[in-house]
């Protein structure tokens, strides 16, 4: 029998898989951006954070 796992993942239940992969995919894009010299300040970051 296959237990399915669940992560609280945007206010919704997704597989963790799932949650994992797109984790994966924002690190990646994140990695990307520093390589490309695609930086944001930290100001802006939290700015951005607290609009959250």
């Amino acid at each position: 029998m296959e237990v399915s796992q669940t992560a609280r993942f945007h206010k919704t239940m997704v597989p963790a898989e799932e949650a994992i992969n797109a984790l994966q995919r924002k690190l990646d894009d994140a990695i990307d951006d520093m390589e490309q010299g695609r930086v944001q300040t930290i100001e802006d970051a939290w700015e951005e954070i607290d609009s959250i």
